[in-house]
């Protein structure tokens, strides 16, 4: 496909998805516990349903068909820009998130920790337009968010305009991530044009970040800014210490953002790796990431209860999460034989046990290989082998990954699917999809371990020689 082309077919699915989130999107008058079958059977049902198809179809076909051809990083973000147009003018797509975020900045506003209590403590003004699971659930998100979404609230007292505020935080991070993610791959031999591309005109992007206003969005500019910042002055203690303090402000956004610090650790490092090395220049770098978070959340009059808040994310189920999808195929294994086997437990213990593990290796391995692609690889373990998995997760990554990795392929398509996966009301796919999604999960993960069985064992054969 041209590239015009491509630009214009991709702002066409961008149109016809601000289409769905007019008649069918994530609104807070909607119903909170949809259906597939009752979305199709609502008020103009099948046109939600074709417009979201269509529109996402044309969104990422767009993306995949120029992934390896960008003309330029200025003609990138210009696609970009027309693209999130349409949807930054329509109600919010893919997620009721947002609403989320109003409450508990009313609760925090009110003088209410939302770490401790959930929302309906207050009670909220809106609580009828969250979904009732997180409705007496503490907050997961960081202290500097939290203080964000109270000053939201604030500022605006009412929803809608709360949504146009958080909205707007949004677009900022996708700027922050489109200054940075250049300097960030050129630094890592990468072409510029290239990343900017698989990040920002992913449909992950235009849906989940700028249409539904994740604080993701600046979770990954803050970090993305953290990593150009730290390539591009390794062993100077004042810029390193700078890319600290960004990494440590994305991680008082959420957490996972601590996952690549040890590894600019190691970016940060000139010459060699050696212990002292890694102090010297390092230390500067987790210094300013562990301080950071640390003074946000005390300044913040908060605790660290945002960090178990994160175990709020294991209400969900959902076979898009692989250890969820394995304990879901032996529970349908023993169905037959009259067995009801709760797995989850279990899996979900493994799955953090070998994440745990890859992380180390992962580390050790960087020490004399690319730190900051190994730093994308450990964020993508991380929402891999997490116990739940949004396909706006996938964004974090992704964004790593498509500035400092040669070959894109397998992330790229993990974007490509999870693009699909959620209906413009925020109805998760996944939840009515489990009997065949969880076995075709399991499938994959077993074909994946053998294959880099196989690979690993290739890799230590010895060459014949001639």
């Amino acid at each position: 496909m041209p590239h015009h082309l491509a630009r214009w077919s991709g702002l066409a699915g961008s149109v016809l998805l601000a289409v769905a989130a007019f008649l069918g999107g994530a609104m807070p008058g909607s119903p909170l516990r949809p259906t597939p079958v009752s979305i199709w059977q609502g008020p103009h049902g099948p046109l939600v349903l074709a417009a979201w198809l269509v529109g996402t179809t044309l969104l990422a076909g767009a993306w995949w068909t120029l992934r390896d051809r960008v003309p330029s990083t200025r003609w990138a973000l210009v696609t970009v820009g027309l693209w999130l147009l349409p949807l930054l003018l329509a109600p919010p797509l893919g997620s009721r998130d947002v609403y989320a975020y109003a409450c508990q900045g009313a609760s925090y506003a009110a003088g209410i920790n939302p770490y401790e209590q959930g929302v309906s403590t207050l009670p909220c003004p809106w609580l009828d337009t969250i979904s009732y699971i997180w409705r007496d659930t503490p907050a997961p998100y960081g202290p500097l968010f939290v203080v964000l979404s109270g000053a939201v609230v604030k500022a605006t007292g009412s929803l809608t305009g709360a949504v146009v505020l958080f909205r707007l935080t949004a677009v900022a991070g996708v700027a922050l991530t489109a200054a940075c993610l250049p300097v960030l791959a050129r630094r890592a031999g990468v072409p510029a044009a290239r990343a900017v591309w698989l990040t920002l005109a992913c449909p992950l992007v235009a849906v989940h970040l700028a249409s539904g206003a994740h604080n993701d969005a600046l979770m990954v500019g803050l970090l993305v800014a953290g990593l150009a910042v730290v390539a591009s002055a390794p062993g100077r203690p004042g810029p390193l210490l700078a890319g600290g303090v960004l990494l440590g402000l994305a991680a008082s956004f959420k957490v996972t953002a601590l996952v690549v610090v040890p590894f600019a650790a190691l970016a940060a490092i000139v010459g060699g790796f050696s212990i002292r090395a890694l102090l010297r220049h390092g230390g500067w770098v987790v210094g300013g990431a562990v301080g950071v978070t640390v003074a946000v959340t005390f300044a913040a009059g908060l605790n660290f209860g945002w960090i178990s808040g994160l175990e709020q994310g294991g209400l969900v189920i959902a076979w898009t999460s692989p250890t969820t999808a394995i304990a879901q195929t032996i529970g349908y294994l023993a169905l037959p034989f009259g067995g009801h086997v709760d797995a989850l437990p279990v899996t979900r213990g493994i799955g953090m046990a070998v994440l745990a593990l890859l992380l180390v290796w992962l580390w050790w391995r960087a020490r004399t290989r690319d730190p900051l692609w190994h730093a994308g690889l450990a964020l993508a373990a991380t929402v891999a082998l997490a116990p739940l998995f949004h396909p706006w997760y996938w964004i974090w990554p992704l964004a790593v990954l498509a500035a400092t990795a040669r070959r894109t392929g397998w992330f790229t398509v993990v974007a490509l699917v999870s693009s699909f996966l959620v209906l413009p009301d925020g109805t998760g796919l996944a939840k009515y999809t489990k009997t065949v999604g969880a076995p075709l999960m399991t499938l994959l993960l077993i074909v994946l371990i053998v294959r880099l069985v196989r690979s690993a064992r290739a890799a230590r054969k010895p060459v014949a020689a001639d």
